[in-house]
């Protein structure tokens, strides 16, 4: 029988909306990847009573309970001290992690707050896990709980709220234990698909019909503007590995280009891998976008490999004064035209040298559409040698929405490109 994991969470700034949960959502894949199966994640605010209310049914539908936050040096952090009534434990005053603290705030130049000494308190029983990315240690206990009248070993482990500080903790100090724990099992064999252009049920549509396998599992997960189609078998299984491969290969044939990428990799990464396989060169000319194509390629390290320039020219003026786009062209047929998409692409390619330029021009809204350029029309342009590209669409949402949508677009109009692929066919209609 597999492990068994809670995941809490406690803050009030994740029960009043402040931020979004992403610790439990980084766990849950990490304990997922470990074949330990989630059975419920929890969320409580800064309340001694809710805090507790949470650790007691954790404990009661799983063998072991990670949680997140509430260690900090203030007096709403109350993690530590509920975990220890829980326990019966009093708390211990821990010199060596008293010192840490001390020390780091030494590193700084700043003098120390007393309250920070509330962070090397821990339960008696405790292993302490280091943190030297911040004041907060974290620990973990193995003890004995009455379940239903019958005593079972329930693990713990504590760590900070602060992801740049849990995410190395977690890897470092409580993998390796973690994994040495009975009913630890087979890490499933999944297999990961990357999708743009493709509706979710229109994906559902077209993979259910290859499923022919019942063990084997498949999730989709939309995360605007990308959809990712999961397939998963449980690595106990005998052939595993090579069930899951033989489902992979129907669902790329099935799917072919709304395909970008397999893993966890990014249009941005893909477009990288693409242009430096084809030792290629890009640059873009963006309006409604306003350098976020840009700014996506930038985040990939090594971009300067094949990434030139990036000309964002909002007004009529600078794609005339910038870009050479004929101001003939913008007054015949406005920014937001396939002519001038074209003529923005060419003149970003002509400047940088680039093997390729993609551009840009919409109205992102909320305001500034038209009857004849309703919000969410935007027009795309790609100039390469021999090829002149360019088409309208009208896309929809937020004005976020429609930039990122946009950007997402462009690079996958760069990576089809790359790829030899129909550019226009990307599955957005005109």
């Amino acid at each position: 029988m597999s492990l068994r994991v809670a995941i809490l969470s406690t803050g009030e700034e994740l029960t009043t909306g402040k931020i979004a949960d992403t610790n439990a959502q980084w766990l849950a894949d990490r304990c997922f990847g470990l074949g330990i199966d989630v059975a419920a994640v929890l969320v409580v605010g800064d309340d001694r009573e809710r805090i507790t209310w949470a650790w007691e049914r954790a404990f009661d539908i799983a063998d072991l309970v990670v949680c997140t936050g509430g260690l900090g040096p203030t007096t709403d952090d109350l993690t530590t001290e509920t975990v220890a009534a829980l326990l019966g434990e009093s708390l211990r005053f821990d010199e060596a992690s008293a010192e840490q603290v001390r020390k780091l705030f030494a590193s700084m130049n700043r003098e120390m707050p007393e309250s920070n000494l509330r962070q090397a308190y821990f339960p008696q029983s405790a292993t302490i896990l280091e943190n030297p990315m911040g004041t907060a240690p974290g620990y973990r206990v193995t003890c004995e709980r009455d379940i239903g009248g019958e005593w079972i070993t329930r693990h713990l482990v504590v760590m900070p709220g602060v992801p740049r500080e849990m995410k190395p903790m977690f890897d470092e100090r409580v993998l390796p234990w973690l994994t040495s724990l009975p009913g630890v099992g087979a890490a499933p064999v999944t297999r990961v698909f990357q999708t743009f252009g493709m509706s979710e049920s229109a994906l559902g549509e077209r993979v259910s019909g290859l499923l022919g396998m019942e063990d084997v599992r498949v999730s989709y997960r939309a995360s605007f503007p990308k959809i990712a189609v999961k397939l998963i078998l449980a690595g106990s299984l005998a052939g595993a590995e090579q069930r899951v491969e033989g489902l992979a290969v129907r669902v790329r044939e099935a799917l072919g280009p709304v395909i970008y990428a397999e893993g966890e990799a990014t249009m941005e990464e893909e477009v990288g891998r693409v242009l430096r396989a084809n030792n290629a060169t890009m640059a873009a000319a963006e309006s409604c976008t306003g350098g976020l194509i840009g700014h996506r390629v930038t985040d990939v390290p090594g971009c300067s490999q094949y990434f030139l320039a990036d000309f964002v020219t909002y007004s009529n003026e600078a794609k005339v004064r910038v870009l050479g786009v004929s101001a003939q062209t913008l007054d015949s047929f406005g920014a937001v035209s396939e002519e001038t998409v074209r003529e923005m692409a060419a003149g970003a390619r002509r400047l940088s040298g680039a093997d390729v330029a993609v551009a840009t021009s919409g109205v992102a809204g909320p305001d500034g559409g038209t009857k004849e350029r309703p919000v969410g029309t935007v027009c795309f342009g790609l100039d390469a040698d021999g090829v002149q590209l360019s088409r309208r669409h009208q896309l929809w949402g937020t004005r976020a929405w429609i930039k990122l949508l946009t950007s997402q677009i462009a690079l996958d109009w760069v990576r089809r490109w790359g790829l030899g692929l129909p550019v226009l066919e990307s599955g957005f209609r005109s």
